[in-house]
């Protein structure tokens, strides 16, 4: 009647460490891990051309607010469209939690409040403290940080702060799938 699968080999039951391959790409881990690794694309050619069989090459353990971000994402990886939402979404967190704007500082901030809302709810998302960082880590020489920082604290008007955000965490999630592998946590076996 139903068929049992064997996830430690990939859905099609090949020995496949593959959950998806686009936008981002999701793997299962070869190792035991409570949280989800971003690798990058060059160390996780080697990883899986060994069969998992090296140790773990430099990489980002996403958790805190990291974590709640890298679930948004894998709940809808089927559906670009909705991950670049959840990465929007992030983005106006982060302004919230971690920038300094004058805007912000007016009654303007109630409307980013209630649009985050709005969407959080949209799209079935919860971030669980810390809160301090909740945009995916990005290598320096992949994305300057420090320059969509300032063009966040130079914007004259909340428009233009979603504006910002909107271009930055579009670029920052090409980047991320062009240049970034997810290892999903594994527990015991």
């Amino acid at each position: 009647m139903g068929e049992l699968i064997d996830l430690r080999k990939g859905q099609n039951g090949s020995g496949s460490s593959l959950i998806t391959s686009y936008p981002f790409e999701f793997r299962y881990s070869h190792w035991k891990s409570a949280h989800f690794i971003q690798l990058a694309r060059p160390c996780s050619i080697d990883i899986e051309n060994a069969g998992g069989n090296r140790p773990l090459p430099p990489h980002f353990v996403l958790k805190g607010g990291l974590a709640s971000t890298i679930k948004g994402l894998f709940q809808h990886r089927n559906d670009e469209g909705r991950m670049k939402e959840v990465y929007f979404l992030t983005g106006i967190m982060d302004c919230m939690i971690n920038q300094v704007n004058p805007v912000l500082r007016t009654d303007l901030l109630r409307h980013m409040f209630k649009k985050f809302f709005q969407m959080k709810q949209a799209l079935g998302l919860h971030w669980h403290p810390p809160l301090d960082q909740v945009l995916l880590p990005i290598d320096s020489h992949l994305f300057n940080e420090s320059a969509y920082r300032s063009a966040l604290a130079s914007a004259p008007t909340l428009k233009e702060i979603y504006n910002v955000i909107k271009q930055g965490t579009e670029e920052m999630f090409y980047v991320i799938s062009n240049n970034y592998v997810f290892y999903c946590p594994r527990g015991r076996r």
